[in-house]
């Protein structure tokens, strides 16, 4: 590979010595050259032996060209000759447009006659490459000509590109049964277009200078793939981001932080009403069971803790320190942090940077690179971790212990997260509000809850990401183990608008968050309450073993509509074989229907739903199953709940372990019955059809990425 890097290498410092931000077309060709590339075939002829041989070197059609500096529009001299289909027609044309040429121009200096290989036919395509701020280098693919700027139907990956990432492209835009021929058209060959893309990527990690490439169109056809026009844009002041610290260092930090043996209470208030306050509240009556330090500049002590003027006063070793204080005292008390050796500090005030102040933002990161602490927040509601029953933070104490680790950059949502965990009897093993996140970001915490024995999930909600990339590296390593879900704000660009005038962070395009997270085999919520009941749901659900789901139900109604949830979720409705349809059929009236959905219909005894559930559990083909119920008073919402958590245990004792979840559909009677469902492993919705779907293609989303099925 070296020699082609030093070929490009070659053209791009004649770019950089001649000042330019672009290359020429002959440029791009040598590029695409050294990468292999396909461009099409070109040369000069100085004869019109030349030219017929060359012609029939490079294959038929070609076109032809008169090739003067003193010939600019080439056409209009009678310079171009297109469609050329043997050597003797190209003879003949090598002839001709030299004496159109000199008619022309008498004088004109003439090089020779350029012979290109002409493209025709095929489907055109766009692959090019951009820079993100966050990501960085990315590779893009989609349709060719006007309609990728109409229908923005194009997609993308982080560069470099592995040959699946590529293949997954062609299949990742709308418009993707195109390449597959349509109305007699041929197939495209996927392995050449796949080719490309990742010798794209590749070309544009190897040389970061190049911010923009254009290969449009590309003509795909059944034999290749062939870049008919090449454009490529470069920046040399583009710096890549820093790599990240390594994973052990940022593990090390953060579990001094989030598993603190020592906590200095930085503002701590004896006085109500006061953030100081409430922390040191949460702390004592959250239990945590370590040192507390209470900093105060005049208090002897505060809430009977002897209370220190500076943390340099504290005798002990302190793991990390809450503040509470304004913003613009932080910087200094942050410094004798330092000098302590205090290796996290909470940052709870607000008034940094989202509140028009940067300067005060760069301060603290500075002082925070100097010392090496690394710094949660500013402009946050602190953190909980359960399993040492910590409360570092001004909102409610929080003790349902769990295996969710949540995360908000916003601190409203991180009390709606609370509440929800609270109210659904979710447990949780953290709450972590990251604001505006000055240094500790997403990543760092995937690195710290991937080997937390605690933690077996990860929810996230980002209004940005910092550093796409290396948040991309880590849920790419992490989800292989545990799932992690993302709700990115600023989806829209009104909602972008939003984000930016609160956080400072303007939301990227939607489409390479989309990409990029599935890429990394994160799961993505679609709404809050969607990021909310995944943590819920996902780790209660067992890993499925196949793709094919069959939907019991009662009600016609809820099949229907259980059935488009499916195909909105990305799950395989089960095709029912014949004995299997005979085997449901023996349990259901006439009148009920068999095939996938099973419909029992409404007036069956419950005795219905234990058979039909109990084969649906014990046949190895099915792999998992989705109920509907409906309320009927011959099988009463709890009767049913009951039932089915008994038919789920006897049948999990025999080894038949699949993932349940269920609709149901009634009188208010059936929240109970959800709720029954639920806290018994079958993740449960009263009212709606698409919760419980939502929930199981999510699990599915999971183990598809980390290649469980």
């Amino acid at each position: 590979m070296s020699n082609s890097k030093d070929a490009v290498r070659k053209v791009l410092d004649q770019v950089k010595a001649d000042n330019r931000t672009s290359l020429t077309a002959p440029e791009g060709k040598l590029v695409c050259d050294a990468y292999g590339i396909p461009v099409p075939k070109e040369g000069v002829a100085k004869s019109a032996g030349e030219a017929g041989k060359m012609a029939s070197a490079m294959g038929f059609p070609v076109v032809m060209k008169i090739v003067s500096p003193d010939i600019l529009h080439k056409t209009e001299a009678g310079g171009v000759i297109v469609g050329l289909k043997n050597a003797e027609d190209a003879e003949k044309a090598y002839e001709t447009i030299l004496s159109n040429a000199k008619k022309y121009k008498a004088d004109a200096k003439i090089e020779g006659v350029q012979v290109q290989q002409m493209l025709a036919g095929g489907t055109e395509v766009i692959v090019g490459s951009i820079t993100d701020g966050s990501f960085g280098k990315l590779v893009a693919f989609g349709l060719g000509g006007v309609l990728v700027e109409v229908l923005k139907d194009i997609t993308f990956r982080l560069a470099p590109a592995t040959k699946e990432d590529a293949l997954s492209m062609l299949d990742g835009i709308q418009a993707h049964e195109i390449l597959k021929g349509v109305r007699g058209g041929e197939a495209v060959n996927r392995t050449a277009l796949a080719d490309v893309i990742v010798k794209v990527s590749q070309l544009v990690t190897d040389f970061p200078e190049i911010v923009e490439l254009d290969l449009n169109p590309v003509f795909a056809t059944a034999k290749g793939a062939t870049a008919a026009d090449v454009r490529i844009v470069v920046d040399f002041a583009y710096v890549p981001k820093p790599k990240p610290r390594p994973t052990e260092e940022i593990v090390a930090a953060m579990s001094r932080i989030m598993q603190p043996k020592a906590v200095a209470v930085v503002g701590a208030s004896a006085e109500d009403g006061k953030i100081g306050n409430s922390v040191m509240k949460n702390l004592i009556n959250g239990g945590y069971k370590g040192d507390i330090y209470p900093i105060h500049p005049k208090a002897a002590e505060i809430l009977g803790y002897k209370a220190y003027k500076s943390v340099k006063d504290v005798p002990g070793v302190i793991d990390t320190a809450v503040f509470a204080i304004p913003a613009k005292f932080v910087a200094a008390a942050l410094t004798e942090c330092g000098e302590k050796k205090i290796p996290g500090a909470v940052l709870i005030p607000s008034g940094f940077a989202e509140a028009g102040a940067p300067e005060l933002q760069a301060e603290i990161v500075e002082v925070g690179k100097k010392y090496d602490i690394r710094l949660m927040g500013p402009n946050i509601y602190g953190f909980y971790y359960t399993p040492a029953n910590l409360c570092a933070t001004f909102c409610t104490a929080y003790d349902v212990k769990g295996h969710a680790a949540l995360s908000s950059q916003s601190g409203g949502i991180g009390m709606a997260i609370i509440g929800f965990s609270r109210s659904a009897k979710m447990g949780v093993s953290a709450i972590v509000g990251l604001g505006n996140k000055s240094d500790i970001d997403e990543d760092d915490l995937l690195a710290f809850f991937e080997q937390d024995p605690n933690t077996n999930l990860i929810a996230q909600h980002c209004e940005d990401l910092k550093d796409g990339r290396a948040f991309a590296e880590a849920a790419k390593r992490v989800s292989k183990k545990k799932p992690v879900v993302v709700l990115k704000a600023g989806r829209t660009s009104a909602g972008a608008k939003a984000a930016s005038s609160h956080t400072g962070a303007l939301a990227g395009n939607d489409k390479i968050y989309e990409d990029v997270l599935a890429q990394s085999g994160v799961i993505r919520a679609r709404s809050l309450r969607q990021l909310l009941e995944f943590a819920r749901g996902v780790p209660v659900l067992p890993t499925p073993k196949g793709e094919n789901v069959l939907i019991i139900t009662g009600a016609g109604g809820s099949g229907v509509l259980l059935s488009d949830s499916c195909v909105d979720n990305g799950l395989s409705l089960m095709s029912m074989p014949p004995d299997l349809d005979a085997a449901f059929r023996k349990f259901i009236p006439p009148f009920g229907a068999a095939g996938n959905p099973v419909d029992i219909t409404g007036g069956e005894p419950p005795i219905t739903y234990v058979n039909t559930v109990k084969l649906g559990l014990s046949d190895e083909r099915i792999h998992s199953l989705i109920l509907g119920y409906w309320h009927t008073i011959v099988t009463p919402p709890m009767v049913f709940a009951r039932n089915m958590v008994e038919v789920k245990k006897e049948m999990e004792a025999k080894g038949f372990v699949k993932p349940i979840v269920a609709s149901l559909a009634g009188d208010v009677e059936v929240e109970e019955a959800a709720e029954y469902l639920y806290q018994n492993g079958i993740p449960a919705y009263a009212y709606s059809t698409e919760l419980p779907v939502e929930v199981l293609g999510a699990k599915y989303k999971w183990a598809r990425g980390a290649g469980l099925l």
